[in-house]
């Protein structure tokens, strides 16, 4: 069965899910906050659309988003960042992440699925949908532990 969306990483998806985010939603639920000290120079929706070209273009990292972000206009444009010399830089992507917190990504996601549920063709026998609910990470085994052994014991316990 063929796709109806384009693959993700091309610059087709990004101008097909454009019209859907929700710019409005977000810039009235987190404005830029008005204090002394630094001036923000981008909008909480802007700020969001680098975010999700994170996902939607399998960047790495977001040192490799803002990298792209100065090259790429079309990454510009979907980003709606209009001078190639204003980008966020990393340190404002984690200060926007800390100020939404993991109940404001919840809500644009609850935001934007409430759309989705409205113009979807579901029928009455759908039965569920895809559950992101945050899992504590398993790191158990990745944890660094002295191995056995006279090299790995203190030095005072050695018996010579």
């Amino acid at each position: 069965m063929p796709s109806v969306l384009p693959a993700v990483g091309t610059l087709a998806l990004l101008e097909r899910l454009s019209p859907f985010i929700p710019d409005d939603f977000i810039n009235l639920r987190w404005p830029i906050p008005r204090r002394p000290g630094r001036r923000f120079h981008f909008s909480a929706a802007q700020l969001w659309r680098v975010h999700l070209l994170a996902l939607l273009t399998g960047g790495r990292s977001f040192n490799s988003i803002t990298r792209a972000l100065l090259e790429q206009r079309p990454l510009r444009r979907f980003a709606r960042l209009p001078n190639e010399h204003a980008i966020p830089d990393v340190r404002m992507l984690h200060e926007f992440r800390w100020r939404l917190g993991s109940g404001g990504w919840r809500s644009i996601n609850d935001h934007l699925l409430a759309r989705v549920l409205e113009t979807a063709p579901l029928r009455d026998k759908t039965v569920a949908l895809i559950d992101a609910t945050d899992l504590p990470a398993s790191t158990q085994d990745k944890k660094k532990t002295p191995g056995p052994g006279a090299l790995h014991e203190r030095p005072w316990a050695r018996a010579h």
